[in-house]
C-alpha cells in the first residue's frame, strides 16, 4: 500500500507572503553571471566562403572545449568555431556553475543503464575533472574555481533511508556521511535532516568567466571565432561538409556540432532532446551577521534529495544562488526568450529559499534568469556521427554538462578521428537514446511525469505505475 500523501517542508513552514514580496521587490531580469562581466569581446560574423579543417557550431562549453582541444590535439589545423549570437549567452552562462565530475547524470542512472561499464565510467568523468582542473591553472584561467565538493541533503524522513544506502566503504575520505546535528553545524538550515559531503566529485566556477576565459584561450590557440553567425544548414561538398550561415560558406572536412538544446541541424537528431525551463535566483551579498547566521563556511554547492530538487551555492561575493525545482516544457519543444520570465516560478522558488533559510528574511534577491536545458530520455549526453563519419555531435547533457562537455568535446574528436578509443569504445556513446515522441504525445507524457514526480515527493518517494514503468523501460528519472 501507497504511503499517505502528506505535506513536504516547503508546505509546513512557509515563510509569509510579505517576506517573498519583499525579497523579489526591485529584482533584475537579467544572468548575473553575464550582467556582473558586462560587454563581451566581439567577433566578426563570418562573411564569404572559407575553408577550414574543422568546423564547430555552437559557442557554448562544447563547441569552446572542442576548438581548444582540436588545437592542444594537433596545433597546426586550422579550427573555426560560429556561434548564432555571443559566446557563452545561453546555457553555458546561465547555468549554476556546478562542475561535476559525473558523465552519467548520478550514481544511481548511471549504474542502471550501463552496469558493466559504470567503474570505467566513473573513473573517466574523475578523470575529466582533473583535466578540467588542470588546464584552467595551466592557461590560467580566471574563473573563480573552487574544488569545494557537493553536499546532499535530506529535507524530508524518508530521505535519510536513501542517504544511509549510500554510506560509503571504510577508508573512503573522499565521502562523508553526517547526521542532523553534523550537517546543521555545516549550514544552519532547520530544514536539514542529514547530508552526504562528496568532498571532490563537483567543483564550482563562474560560468559565464569560464565561457570567456575558453574563448580567450582558444583564439590565443588559433582558434577563428565568429558570433552572429547562426548556420542554417550543411550541405555536401565534394569530401567534405559546407556549414552555410546567412552571410558566409565555410568548407570544412570535419564538423563538430555542439548546438545543445537548439534544434539539431540533422533531422535524425530534432526529436531526441526537448527544451526544460530551470529557473533561478540570486541574492543580494550576504553581510556579516547573515554569513554568521548561515554557517556554510565549507562552501559546498548544495543539493537536496527530491525528485523536484532545488540546487544552492555560494558566490566568490558571499552571495547565494538558489535554483530548481520547476522544470518547465512548453508544448512545441521551441525555446523562447519570454518562457525565461515566470513570476509563479520565481515566487515559489523563493517561498521555498527562505524556509531553509529562515534567518535570513529581509535579504533581497538581486537577479533572476531562465534558461533552457537540454533534455535527454536517459538524462545525460548522446552522441554519434553522421555524413559518413565528417560530422560529430553531442547533446543532451541534462542539466549536468559543465563539466561533461570537455568529455564530449574529446569524444566526438576521436569519433572524427574515425580511430577507436576508450571513449568510442563505450556502450554509453555507441548506443543512442530512445527519442522523444512527437507531439501531443510529448507534451502529455512530460506533464504526466512531471505531475508524477511531484506525487512522489508528496508520498515519501514511493513511485506510481507511471514511474515504475518508466524505470522498468530505461526511461525512468532518478535526479
Amino acid at each position: 500500500m501507497s504511503p499517505a500523501a502528506h505535506d513536504t517542508v516547503f508546505e509546513r513552514y512557509p515563510p509569509s507572503a510579505s517576506v517573498v514580496t519583499h525579497a523579489l521587490d526591485g529584482t533584475r531580469q537579467a544572468v548575473f553571471w553575464l550582467d556582473e562581466l558586462g560587454d563581451p569581446p566581439a567577433h566578426a560574423p563570418l562573411a564569404g566562403s572559407a575553408t577550414t579543417d574543422l568546423a564547430i557550431v555552437g559557442g557554448g562549453f562544447t563547441g569552446l572545449w572542442t576548438a581548444l582541444r582540436a588545437k592542444q590535439r594537433d596545433p597546426g589545423r586550422r579550427v573555426v568555431l560560429l556561434e548564432a549570437k555571443r559566446i557563452g549567452w545561453a546555457q553555458s552562462g546561465r547555468n549554476g556553475g556546478f562542475v561535476e565530475a559525473s558523465l552519467t547524470h548520478g550514481e544511481e542512472n548511471g549504474r542502471s543503464r550501463w552496469p558493466e561499464e559504470y567503474a570505467q565510467l566513473a573513473r573517466l568523468g574523475m578523470e575529466n575533472l582533473d583535466a578540467i582542473e588542470r588546464t584552467i591553472a595551466e592557461l590560467g584561467l580566471d574563473v573563480q574555481w573552487e574544488r569545494t565538493g557537493e553536499l546532499d541533503v535530506a529535507t524530508e524522513p524518508h530521505q535519510l533511508a536513501w542517504l544511509e544506502g549510500t554510506r560509503p566503504a571504510d577508508g573512503d575520505a573522499d565521502v562523508v556521511l553526517w547526521d542532523r546535528d553534523e550537517v546543521q553545524a555545516q549550514v544552519h538550515s532547520p530544514s536539514y535532516l542529514g547530508g552526504m559531503w562528496r568532498t571532490r566529485e563537483v567543483a564550482l566556477v563562474h560560468p559565464g568567466r569560464l565561457a570567456r576565459e575558453l574563448a580567450r584561450a582558444a583564439a590565443e590557440a588559433g582558434v577563428e571565432l565568429h558570433e552572429d553567425s547562426p548556420v542554417r544548414r550543411l550541405e555536401a561538398d565534394g569530401d567534405g561538409v559546407a556549414v552555410v550561415t546567412d552571410r558566409g560558406r565555410l568548407r570544412a572536412s570535419r564538423v563538430a556540432l555542439g548546438t545543445s538544446v537548439y534544434p539539431s541541424l540533422l533531422v535524425r537528431n530534432r526529436l531526441m532532446t526537448v527544451p526544460v525551463y530551470d529557473y533561478v535566483l540570486m541574492t543580494e551579498p550576504l553581510d556579516r551577521g547573515q554569513l554568521a547566521s548561515i554557517g556554510w563556511e565549507g562552501r559546498q554547492g548544495i543539493g537536496d534529495l527530491a525528485n523536484q530538487f532545488h540546487y544552492s551555492r555560494r558566490t566568490a561575493d558571499d552571495r547565494i544562488l538558489f535554483g530548481g525545482y520547476d522544470a518547465i516544457y512548453r508544448y512545441g519543444g521551441r525555446v523562447r526568450a519570454r518562457y525565461e520570465d515566470r513570476p509563479q516560478s520565481f515566487e515559489r522558488l523563493a517561498r521555498h529559499f527562505f524556509t531553509l533559510y529562515p534567518q535570513l528574511e529581509g535579504l533581497r534577491f538581486s537577479h533572476r534568469w531562465a534558461g533552457a536545458i537540454d533534455t535527454s530520455t536517459r538524462f545525460c549526453a548522446y552522441f554519434g556521427t553522421a555524413r559518413t563519419g565528417r560530422v560529430a555531435y553531442a547533446a543532451g547533457f541534462t542539466g549536468l554538462g559543465v563539466g561533461a562537455t570537455r568529455f564530449a568535446a574529446d569524444t566526438m574528436l576521436d569519433l572524427l578521428d574515425g580511430e577507436p578509443t576508450e571513449r568510442t569504445e563505450l556502450e554509453m556513446v555507441r548506443r543512442r537514446p530512445v527519442p522523444f515522441p512527437p507531439e501531443p504525445a510529448a507534451s502529455a507524457g512530460i506533464a504526466a511525469t512531471r505531475w508524477s514526480l511531484d506525487r512522489a515527493d508528496h508520498r515519501e518517494g514511493s513511485r506510481n505505475v507511471l514511474l515504475r514503468t518508466l524505470d522498468a523501460l530505461g526511461l525512468g528519472f532518478d535526479s
